[in-house]
C-alpha cells in the first residue's frame, strides 16, 4: 500500500486488515490494494480515524456512501475499537456522506430528496457482475486447455483445479445466496443460479469476458486518475 495508510503504524495494522475487506462495489476491488485508503490510526484509547480519497471529485456519491458506510461497519468490528470516525475527503458529496454514514442514516436519508432508495439492488448488480468476470478468470484456462462447452457445462466447482480465482468466485456466489459448495455447476446464471446449459454456455462465456474486460479497464483508469490526483504509486 501507499499513501498516509503506509505510515499509520503497526499500531493500526488491524485497521488495515479490516479495511482489506471493503471494496469498491463497481470494480470488484479492496480499497486498500486500489490506493482509497488515504490514512488509518488508531489510539490507545480505542479511537479509530480513516480517511478516504477517491480518484476524481465527482466519483458517483452512491458508489462512494457504500464504501464509507462499508469502512465504518469493517473498522467497528475490529476488537478494541471504542469509537469510529471514517471520513472521505475532496469529494462533492462528502459533507452528506460522512455526516450520514457517522449518523447511521442510510442513502435516502443522507441525501433527502435526491435518493429514492436505499444501495441494496445496486450492490446486488454489481455483484452478479463480480460473477461473471470471475467465471471468466475460472474457465478461460479451461478452455484455453481444450474444454469445450459441454465439458463446461458438466463441470463442478469441485471438479476444478483449486486456485485464487476459483475461491474468489466462490466467495462472491456465496455473497448472492448462488451455489457455491462442491457440487454446485461451475456455470450459472448469476441472477437466478440456474445452471447454464450446454448451448448457452459460448454466449455465457462471451459475456464474462466482457464483463471482465471492463472491469479491468474501468481498474485501470481509476488507477491512473489516483496517481495523477493525490501522486499513488501502484501497490
Amino acid at each position: 500500500m501507499n499513501g498516509h495508510a503506509a505510515m499509520a503504524g503497526s499500531g493500526s495494522r488491524s485497521l488495515l486488515d479490516a479495511l482489506e475487506g471493503v471494496r469498491d462495489p463497481e470494480l470488484d476491488e479492496p480499497i486498500t490494494v486500489l490506493g482509497f485508503v488515504a490514512s488509518a490510526s488508531l489510539s490507545p484509547d480505542g479511537d479509530a480515524a480513516v480517511h478516504l480519497r477517491l480518484p476524481t471529485y465527482f466519483c458517483a456519491p452512491n458508489f462512494a456512501y457504500l464504501m464509507v458506510a462499508d469502512a465504518y461497519d469493517a473498522v467497528s468490528a475490529v476488537v478494541g475499537v471504542r469509537r469510529v470516525e471514517v471520513v472521505l475527503d475532496d469529494h462533492f458529496a462528502a459533507g452528506a456522506i460522512n455526516e450520514g454514514v457517522a449518523a447511521r442514516a442510510g442513502f435516502v436519508a443522507s441525501f433527502t430528496g435526491e435518493a429514492v432508495d436505499e444501495l441494496d439492488s445496486l450492490r446486488v448488480n454489481f455483484l452478479r457482475k463480480a460473477v461473471l468476470a470471475g467465471t471468466d478468470l475460472v474457465c478461460r484456462p479451461l478452455v484455453d486447455a481444450g474444454r469445450t462447452p459441454a465439458d463446461l457445462a458438466a463441470l463442478t466447482l469441485g471438479e476444478v483445479p483449486r486456485s485464487p480465482a476459483l475461491h474468489r468466485l466462490r466467495r462472491r456466489r456465496a455473497e448472492l445466496g448462488l451455489p457455491a459448495g462442491d457440487a454446485a455447476p461451475l456455470l450459472v446464471d448469476p441472477a437466478s443460479g440456474a445452471a447454464v446449459g450446454d448451448a448457452a454456455v459460448p454466449l455465457h462465456l462471451r459475456k464474462a469476458r466482457l464483463t471482465r474486460t471492463s472491469l479491468d479497464a474501468n481498474t485501470g483508469i481509476c488507477r491512473g486518475m489516483l496517481r495523477h490526483r493525490y501522486g499513488v504509486e501502484e501497490t
